[in-house]
C-alpha cells in the first residue's frame, strides 16, 4: 500500500523554515546560556565517548561548534541545535505529507514551531532533545517509507530507520521508548506483522546497536555510571495515584493546552478499529513516552520532568496538521493559529529584550520571589570581579559546592580556569575535572547560595577555609546575585568520585 504524496512546491515550507530560523537565531543571540546549557558546554570541554548525564551527541555538537569557531559564545554553541531544528521542521513536513498531503505537512511543521517545548527550548538551546527529536523524526519517516513503499525499496529504508534510531539513542536514552513503540506496532499490526519474519527490522536493529555501541563501551569502563544515574530516576517507594494527572497537565502546558487537547484526542483515535495504518503507527510511537513517564511519576521518588515525554507528542504533529488543514476554513482555527504565533513571538521578545536590556529591572522581584533574569545571563561580571581582586592567577583551581552553579561559573570563567564540583552529586564534572586529582592544592571556593554551609560541609577536607569577600553578578550595573569567595587551604582528601 503506497501513501499518497503531494508536491512540496504547493506549500511555503522553505519560507517557514527561514522565518522561524531567523527568529530563533535572534533569540539565541539575546540570551546567555541557561544552567543546563552552561553545564553541558563547560563539563563537555573534554571530548569523550560517553558522559554522565546523556549519550554524546549534544555534547559533541557544542564542542565541535566551539572548536570550529574558536569561541564558546552562546550563539555559536547553539548553532548546531538551531540547524537541527530547521531539519526537524522539514522532516515533520515530510512525515505529514506521507501521512496525508503537503498541506497537512505544512501545518504540522507550523504547529511544531508554535509549541514552546519544541520551537523554543528544543529548537534553540544546547540540550540533548535537539538531536533526539531530529533523529526520531528521521527514523519515523524512514519507517513509514519502509512499510509503505513496497518490498523493492524497503531494505534501504529499514537501514535508514536503524541509522536514525541509533543516532537517537546516541542523543538520549529515552529514544528507546520510541523504538519500543515501533515494536508495539509491528507486533499488533495484521498488515505489517509479516515484517517480523523478514530481514529488514533485524538489519535496522543491528545498525542501531552498532551506532549506540560506544555509549555501552564508555559505561562499561566507567562503572555503568550513566545507566545507573538514569535508571535511578524511575526508582522509588512512594505512591501518589494523582501524580500522572499532574504530569499530563504539566506536559499540556509545555506543549500548549489548545494544541495538547486535540493532539490527545487524535492519539486515542489512532488506536480505533479502522484507523489508517499510519495513524496507528504514529500513535504506537507516541504511546510509550506519553504513558510510561506518567506512570513512573506515580511511584518515583524523583520528579518526572514534563519535557521527558516530548518525543511522544512529537509523533502526533502530522495527525494534528492534517486536522488543521481540513478545518482551516473555520475562523476560530485561523484565529487560534494567528493568536498563538503572536503570543509566542511576544514572549520571546519580552524575554530576549529583558535579558539584553534589563528594561524590567528590579520590578520583576515584586511579582517573582527570585529574579529569573540571572538564569539567562552569562556570569561574565564574575570573572571581571575576580580579576580585579587578583584572584585568578595562573594555576588557580576553582571549587563550587554544586554542579548547577559550577556550570554557570565554569562557562563564565572560560576553559583556561579549571573548575571542580565539591559535591557528592558532581555529574560530568566528576569525570571531566575530578576533585580527587586536586588533593594537596589550595582551592578558590565560590558559593552562590548558602555560603554559610561551605565551611561546615567542606571544612573537614581542608586545613583551613578563609573568607575573601564577595563579587556581584551584574546586568547593566544592576546586582542580580552575590558570589561569596573563600580560600580553601590544602585539599587534604576527597572521598567521592
Amino acid at each position: 500500500m503506497n501513501v499518497q504524496v503531494s508536491p512540496a512546491r504547493q506549500v511555503p515550507i522553505l519560507p517557514l523554515i527561514l522565518a522561524t530560523t531567523t527568529i530563533r537565531l535572534a533569540f539565541a543571540a539575546a540570551l546567555g546560556l541557561g544552567v543546563d546549557e552552561s553545564y553541558m558546554v563547560a563539563a563537555g570541554r573534554r571530548l569523550s565517548l560517553g558522559y554522565f548525564d546523556h549519550p554524546p551527541a549534544s555534547w559533541w555538537l557544542s564542542w565541535a561548534a566551539a572548536h570550529i569557531a574558536g569561541t564558546e559564545a552562546s550563539i555559536v554553541v547553539r548553532l548546531p541545535f538551531i540547524a537541527l531544528f530547521a531539519l526537524s521542521t522539514w522532516l515533520t513536513f515530510s512525515l505529514g505529507r506521507r501521512v496525508a498531503d503537503a498541506r497537512a505537512g505544512l501545518w504540522a511543521a507550523v504547529l511544531l514551531n508554535l509549541s514552546p517545548v519544541f520551537g523554543v527550548t528544543t529548537g534553540t538551546w544546547v540540550l540533548p532533545d535537539g538531536p533526539l527529536d531530529c533523529t526520531l523524526l528521521g527514523a519515523a519517516l524512514c519507517l513509514v517509507r519502509a512499510l509503505g513503499d513496497g518490498q523493492r525499496q524497503a531494505l534501504r529504508w529499514w537501514c535508514g530507520t536503524g541509522l536514525c534510531a541509533g543516532l537517537a539513542l546516541f542523543s538520549k536514552y529515552s529514544a528507546g521508548l520510541s523504538i519500543l513503540g515501533a515494536l508495539l506496532y509491528l507486533g499488533t499490526s495484521r498488515q505489517h506483522r509479516v515484517w517480523l519474519r523478514r530481514r529488514g527490522p533485524y538489519v535496522a536493529a543491528l545498525i542501531a546497536c552498532a551506532v549506540f555501541a560506544p555509549v555501552v563501551v564508555w559505561n562499561a569502563t566507567h562503572g555503568w555510571a550513566s545507566f545507573a544515574f538514569q535508571g535511578d530516576r524511575a526508582a522509588g517507594l512512594r505512591f501518589h495515584p494523582l501524580e500522572p494527572i499532574v504530569t499530563w497537565a504539566g506536559e499540556a502546558l509545555f506543549v500548549l493546552p489548545w494544541i495538547w487537547l486535540p493532539m490527545m484526542a487524535l492519539f486515542i483515535a489512532g488506536f480505533r478499529r479502522g484507523a489508517p495504518w499510519t495513524d496507528r503507527l504514529l500513535a504506537c510511537l507516541a504511546s510509550p513516552p506519553i504513558v510510561l513517564f506518567a506512570l513512573v511519576s506515580a511511584w518515583s521518588s524523583q520528579r518526572v520532568l514534563f519535557h521527558w515525554a516530548a518525543p511522544g507528542y512529537l509523533m502526533l504533529f502530522p495527525l494534528l496538521g492534517r486536522e488543521v488543514a481540513r478545518r482551516l476554513d473555520r475562523r476560530w482555527v485561523r484565529h487560534t493559529l494567528i493568536g498563538t504565533a503572536c503570543l509566542v513571538v511576544a514572549v520571546l521578545a519580552v524575554i530576549g529584550t529583558q535579558v539584553r536590556l534589563d528594561w524590567l529591572g528590579p520590578r520583576l522581584t515584586l511579582v517573582i520571589h527570585k529574579d529569573p533574569t540571572i538564569e539567562g545571563v552569562n556570569w561574565t561580571s564574575l570573572r571581571t570581579g575576580l580579576e580585579a581582586k587578583g584572584l585568578l592567577q595562573p594555576g588557580t583551581t576553582v571549587g563550587v559546592p554544586n554542579w548547577r552553579d559550577a556550570g554557570k561559573i565554569a562557562y563564565a570563567l572560560g576553559p583556561s580556569v579549571p573548575v571542580i564540583c565539591l559535591n557528592r552529586d558532581s555529574r560530568q564534572f566528576g569525570f571531566a575535572e575530578p576533585a580527587s586529582a586536586r588533593v594537596g592544592q589550595d582551592i578558590l571556593l565560590l558559593a552562590v547560595d548558602h555560603p554559610e554551609r561551605v565551611a561546615v560541609d567542606l571544612g573537614p577536607h581542608f586545613t583551613k577555609i578563609e573568607p575573601l569577600g564577595s563579587v556581584p553578578i551584574t546586568l547593566r550595573g544592576r546586582r542580580l546575585a552575590g558570589v561569596t569567595i573563600l580560600r580553601g587551604e590544602h585539599l587534604s582528601s576527597w572521598p567521592w568520585r
